[in-house]
């Protein structure tokens, strides 16, 4: 695993729940970590959310955009990160997103930064899921999508979920085949199971693999959503039993796209994309 992009669309899919699940549950090896990087423009929600406020604000990616203008940005990552572990390993990490969206204008410059410094932080040890929310795959922003290994579209499989992700789906499909992107084979699909069609319908309908399902569990969800005290049982719910089988399929992914690019290209990415970014 190294960059892992999940993008939503409308009616509240769960990217940010889903995203923080899978940070919690993601097997690691020994000496890796793993970071969470709310880079969706409509603003983070872990501080207010998960976190109830009891993380200091003044961390996160709005601090990026005044260091990218002093070419400080790689220094100034590192120190806005927020240890989310449950023991005293420091393997689990948050970059808490912007505040206020109006924020989001002023990281334009520093987006293409960033994605470098994703695509090339395994080198650290470090892999990272980034949260794009509903907008972030697109824009300015785009470029973190189409520079990851492997992009996740979370979407409901009811009507409604289904068809509103349809636009989006196409939308992705051809920015990720085009100029920048690594190749449309990198979209996939992760479902929240609230309506009644199969994975093999969505498959069909929206044209992309589906990786793996989440259960619909509102009131599990709200641990990660809104903060609310799961207990010790959480860690054994239905929500977070699913996210460790998710995060299998998903491994599995980036190395078949990483075996694919590897003859053509040094690491995931190649040097000309790499200048781009830059």
């Amino acid at each position: 695993m190294s960059v892992i992009a999940l993008v939503g669309g409308t009616g509240a899919p769960g990217v940010t729940s889903t995203a923080l699940a899978l940070l919690l549950a993601w097997p690691l090896d020994p000496g890796r970590r793993l970071i969470l990087a709310e880079c969706d423009p409509d603003g983070g929600a872990v501080l207010a959310g998960a976190l109830q406020g009891r993380m200091d604000s003044r961390y996160g990616l709005r601090n990026l955009a005044v260091a990218q203008r002093k070419d400080e940005l790689v220094e100034a990552f590192w120190r806005q990160l927020v240890d989310l572990s449950e023991d005293e390993s420091s393997t689990r990490l948050l970059l808490p997103g912007i505040t206020d969206p109006a924020q989001a204008a002023g990281l334009d410059p520093a987006w293409g930064s960033l994605a470098e410094l994703f695509a090339r932080i395994e080198d650290h040890q470090h892999d990272v899921l980034v949260d794009l929310g509903r907008r972030g795959a697109f824009g300015a922003s785009a470029v973190l999508a189409k520079r990851a290994d492997v992009v996740v579209m979370v979407v409901r499989n009811t009507l409604r979920g289904v068809q509103s992700a349809q636009v989006r789906v196409e939308a992705l499909r051809k920015a990720l085949a085009g100029p920048g992107g690594t190749g449309d084979d990198a979209l996939a699909l992760l479902l929240v199971e609230s309506g009644p069609y199969s994975p093999g319908e969505v498959e069909k309908v929206l044209n992309a693999p589906v990786l793996g399902a989440m259960p619909w569990r509102p009131k599990q969800a709200e641990v990660l959503s809104d903060g609310v005290d799961g207990g010790s049982r959480f860690a054994r719910s239905d929500l977070m039993r699913a996210a460790r089988q998710v995060t299998g399929p998903l491994q599995q992914r980036v190395m078949l796209r990483r075996n694919r690019l590897a003859p053509r290209t040094q690491g995931p990415y190649g040097d000309e994309e790499m200048a781009r970014a830059r």
